[in-house]
């Protein structure tokens, strides 16, 4: 189970919630200390979510997500209704960068993503459930049931009150519709979030095709990121066993060198091997996102 399959099931799925996207960020500006406990020496990993609820109406959530050092739990700490996200900055309309800012109604945030293409994950993500979002609020408000339905009550009482008064006429249900129509029209729609310095293909028509190319990209930064993290602990472990090995084996020093190069060529094909798979993933990765992209270039023509 993957670490966003992880966060779904344990944070939100009790909370009656669907997470759409998650990104691990770190903070481009140290705010001041917290007064909050944050584990053994402050170390935890920050995680920006968008989730979305299971019941009507349905409400579009932005979430941020801990989890400490030393710990395999995932911990909620602050959530905004999309309502209060008023912004979200690309940073750079022009390439791809791991740079973004999340502009709340009462605080700014700004992240940098593990990578760029994880940024461009969650931006183009968030940007058309946004988007999904603030159409259906919008079917639903435009319904005259839900936005008059206390004036309407009125409005029969006031039509009954001038039909004593003056008998049936045809003004009743002219004045009603009139009145509708005002309502209507004085009816002022939350402010949309606003998306800037974000570049088009994230908020084009060919959001498919790019979602592929970018997840393909973050699967060979993680890989990449994989094998180098293997790589310093085999080289740290290796020279570890040198002076261990000296101090448990009691023969001749030629014994010593030659146990030691037998466990370090061990080691070695071990790595070729591992590198020999990866580099492999990574070509048929790279073969993926070229057929993507020309795809993406065909229907996009």
């Amino acid at each position: 189970m993957n670490i966003q399959s992880s966060i779904n099931k344990e944070v939100f799925i009790p909370r009656d919630e669907r997470m759409l996207v998650a990104v691990e960020v770190k903070r481009r500006q140290r705010k001041r200390m917290s007064f909050l406990p944050t584990g053994a020496k402050g170390n935890y990993t920050t995680f920006i979510c968008v989730s979305v609820t299971n019941t009507r109406p349905h409400q579009l959530l932005i979430t941020k997500v801990k989890q400490f050092a030393g710990s395999s739990t995932f911990t909620r700490r602050s959530q905004w209704r999309v309502e209060q996200l008023r912004q979200v900055n690309g940073i750079n309309p022009n390439k791809d960068s791991p740079e973004f800012d999340l502009v709340f109604d009462s605080t700014v945030d700004q992240w940098v993503a593990s990578s760029s293409a994880e940024k461009c994950i969650f931006v183009q993500i968030l940007y058309h459930a946004c988007q999904t979002y603030w159409e259906g609020k919008a079917g639903t408000l435009g319904k005259p049931g839900k936005l008059g339905k206390a004036g309407s009550q009125g409005k029969v009482s006031q039509g009954a009150h001038h039909e004593v008064r003056a008998g049936p006429s045809g003004s009743s249900p002219t004045s009603a519709s009139k009145t509708l129509q005002a309502r209507r029209k004085s009816y002022v729609p939350p402010k949309q979030t606003e998306f800037i310095n974000c570049q088009s293909k994230l908020t084009g028509d060919a959001c498919t095709m790019n979602l592929v190319i970018y997840r393909c990209k973050a699967f060979l930064n993680r890989m990449k990121n994989m094998v180098i993290a293997n790589q310093t602990h085999s080289h740290g472990h290796g020279k570890a066993t040198l002076p261990n090995s000296g101090q448990r084996v009691k023969g001749s020093m030629g014994n010593v060198v030659h146990r030691v190069n037998v466990a370090l060529g061990e080691r070695g094909d071990r790595l070729t091997r591992a590198e020999d798979k990866t580099v492999e993933l990574m070509h048929k990765a790279q073969q993926f996102a070229d057929t993507a992209h020309k795809l993406a270039l065909k229907y996009s023509k």
